[in-house]
């Protein structure tokens, strides 16, 4: 059975980036207590643009327009199927509301215009 996977895409300013893991292992905690499969944060390492023949690949940072002084992540969390995915992601939406309604004074430690977010069939497993 093929699974479903939630992507995004988004950079952290340098200086966030142990606000960003810290709400990241929050995040984490959260999706895997109510049913995600796997759950995974990166941060980017090696996004230079990639030469495929004649072709070149657009990098992580011109993708997001991150700066120099911005961290580029990916981040993805598997689930059973995009019901299973909504059932899951139902429960997290409505623990973090009620968590982050109690921090008024909370701000992302992430630039979200430069957020991309997809949910995506898996075609192909390995």
């Amino acid at each position: 059975m093929a699974k479903y996977v939630d992507g995004f895409v988004l950079v952290v300013p340098t200086g966030k980036e142990a606000d960003y893991e810290e709400m990241a292992k929050k995040g984490r905690d959260s999706w895997m207590k109510h049913g995600a499969l796997q759950y995974f944060e990166c941060r980017g390492d090696d996004l230079k643009q990639q030469e495929m023949g004649d072709e070149k690949s657009r990098a992580y940072s011109e993708m997001t327009g991150a700066t120099s002084d911005e961290n580029v992540w990916f981040s993805f969390i598997i689930f059973n199927s995009k019901e299973h995915r909504d059932e899951v992601n139902k429960k997290v939406m409505e623990e973090m509301g009620e968590t982050y309604d109690e921090q008024s004074d909370f701000s992302m430690p992430t630039d979200m215009k430069k957020m991309a977010y997809g949910g995506f069939e898996a075609v192909v497993e390995g």
